[in-house]
């Protein structure tokens, strides 16, 4: 028994370099039949970094096959030689397993590695659309990926295809915008250049598409709210981004904890098998969200019940040792419900299987380290450079009295706001922690207050202040205003007017009598009617991330604003939900809107 085993340990190890379906099935076929069922439901269960920790043992016990970092699980060393030795440390747990099949580690790294300090972070999704650029997005896919590796960590939950039709929803800047089209496309855009051309390239990392369905679409943009839509709209809006994204070869996907009708996703038998795996085709695996499965009934074990038989393949479960809803409750229920026939053996086995194709495909085994050699391209200026370039795309000009492109040399500016020299606020959430962080606590990088001064030419002065104090004597006054940053959930809001410290700020300038550049850092449109009237020159700067320079690039005029809008632009909170092909659809600004240097606002 001991050389068969061997046998099939090095089966693993020498064929998966070779990903050609029927040698994969084959590979498959063979673990499968070797496999108790205490080591298919073990490769179904997905532990959180935090759960596991001083019990790596259970990686051997329950035969694992999965841990994840969420969004604020993060280990004392974040610099990414930390982050790849802890995972070669957890990945070698992996081979004291009787099969030694290895562990596949998942992250959020949803605008690049944004868990490990020094790691370039790129415009969040939102920023994206407004660059229209599949290409930008390509390559950013690829460098996340390349990033990723360094670490060891090989699996991304990106790209999120949600289609936001309204922007309370706090996800909204992890949306690519309001246009199933667009969303499509740079969804698969982001698929292909996370995945490459093969998934066993030691470079390449496997994408996570979500939420599938409807997650966009709740009623008053209520995060894990209720999408009451009819299927035909379902289809049309929400669908046609995973539907490309199949075709870009996602081989992984997430459900939604939002419901459609009434109905919670991770219990839609109907979406999750009859029409994802079945009518589209989808031959990946799902994973669950964050405990997601606890929301089908308050009885854990008939929550699992529902969640694998509706098609789940994988629980991602937060919960350790001594917590209700843990891994070994999921592990000990589903057992018992597969031996009482609640749950077919016949559904574990193709859970299993999803799972299997996609580690051998990826040819973990062969790969099974961190990739070190690629840890000098972690934060490089080479991939510093693509962030710049998709933040000079992303800006979007709203409005421009022949105040913009400024002049470099011989003017005095005074720059205020306090998100004015703030990376966090550049940043937004899924930055180092869940919610995102204020301030400068992140390694690398350019401030939109910096950028500036490094623009600036010979004779021209800048000036700073939080308030606006001191701009008298300027001659041009920029104010960078921005959302608080924020993540799921804490995000959704029911009005999103400025804030009254940014406000107060622009009211300061404007009242100095010098003309002013307004800046907004924002995951979502924001109702700016008053502000807007008083600004000069209006620019809708997203959430850019670390390369604030690629701001100043363009307010200097070393490039022109091409950015589009990705969302239709409301004038108030009343127009709330407001998208392009309504019946009735007025905007301050319409979807698609975005000068440049040659236009003025009329």
């Amino acid at each position: 028994m001991k050389l068969v085993l061997a046998f099939l340990a090095c089966f693993f190890t020498l064929t998966i370099s070779q990903p050609k379906a029927n040698k994969i099935d084959a590979q498959v076929q063979a673990l499968l039949k070797k496999m108790t069922l205490e080591e298919k439901i073990g490769q179904m269960t997905q532990v959180d970094y935090t759960a596991i920790t001083n019990h790596y043992d259970d990686i051997v016990t329950y035969s694992l096959g999965s841990i994840l970092w969420g969004g604020s699980s993060e280990i004392p060393d974040i610099t990414a030689k930390g982050w790849a030795a802890t995972y070669d440390m957890l990945q070698s747990f992996s081979q004291k397993t009787k099969l030694k099949v290895p562990l596949i580690f998942g992250v959020d790294a949803v605008h690049g590695h944004n868990n490990v300090d020094g790691a370039v972070i790129f415009p969040h999704n939102v920023a994206l659309g407004a660059t229209r650029s599949p290409q930008i997005v390509e390559r950013i896919g690829g460098i996340t990926a390349a990033e990723m590796r360094a670490t060891g960590i090989q699996w991304d939950f990106a790209p999120c295809v949600a289609v936001s039709r309204n922007e309370r929803w706090g996800r909204t800047y992890e949306s690519f915008g309001e246009d199933p089209e667009l969303v499509k496309q740079l969804g698969a855009a982001f698929v292909k250049g996370m995945q490459g051309t093969d998934l066993s390239n030691p470079a390449s990392a496997l994408a996570c598409v979500k939420h599938f369905l409807g997650d966009g679409g709740t009623t008053n943009g209520k995060d894990q709210g209720n999408t009451e839509v009819d299927e035909a709209t379902l289809r049309a809006v929400h669908l046609p981004g995973y539907v490309e994204a199949i075709k870009a070869g996602a081989m992984s996907m997430m459900p939604s904890y939002s419901s459609w009708n009434g109905v919670k996703m991770h219990g839609n038998k109907y979406l999750l098998t009859d029409v994802l795996k079945k009518e589209l085709g989808f031959n990946g695996f799902l994973v669950s969200d964050w405990a997601a499965i606890d929301q089908l009934d308050t009885n854990y074990r008939s929550a699992i019940e529902k969640s694998v038989n509706a098609g789940l393949d994988m629980a991602m479960i937060p919960n350790g040792h001594g917590q209700k809803n843990s891994y070994i409750d999921f592990i000990t229920m589903l057992k018992d419900l597969v031996k009482k026939k609640k749950v077919p053996m016949s559904r574990i086995d193709d859970a299993v299987k999803r799972i299997l194709t996609v580690k051998l495909s990826m040819n973990l085994a062969g790969n099974l380290y961190a990739n070190k050699e690629l840890l000098i391209q972690v934060g490089s200026p080479e991939h510093r450079n693509v962030a710049r370039e998709a933040v000079r795309q992303s800006l979007v000009l709203l409005k421009n009295n022949n105040i913009l492109p400024l002049s470099k040399t011989g003017i005095k500016i005074h720059v205020a706001g306090k998100w004015a020299d703030s990376i966090g606020a550049q940043c937004g959430g899924w930055t180092i922690g869940w919610q995102g962080i204020s301030g400068n606590a992140i390694s690398g990088g350019t401030t939109i207050m910096q950028a500036i001064k490094n623009t600036a030419g010979k004779g021209t002065k800048i000036g700073y202040s939080v308030d606006g104090s001191g701009a008298d004597s300027s001659d041009i006054g920029i104010v960078v205003a921005a959302e608080q940053p924020y993540a799921e959930m804490v995000g959704d809001r029911t009005d999103l007017s400025l804030s009254n410290d940014d406000q107060a700020v622009i009211n300061t300038m404007k009242a100095k009598g010098i003309p002013v550049v307004v800046i907004l850092l924002s995951g979502r449109p924001m109702i700016i009617n008053s502000s807007l009237e008083k600004a000069d020159a209006f620019v809708a700067a997203w959430l850019p991330g670390t390369e604030g320079q690629g701001v100043a690039d363009v307010l200097f005029g070393d490039f022109n604003f091409t950015g589009k809008l990705p969302h239709s632009w409301p004038k108030n909170m009343q127009q709330v939900p407001i998208n392009i092909g309504d019946k009735v659809y007025d905007p301050l600004f319409p979807y698609g809107f975005g000068l440049t240097y040659k236009e003025q606002a009329k």
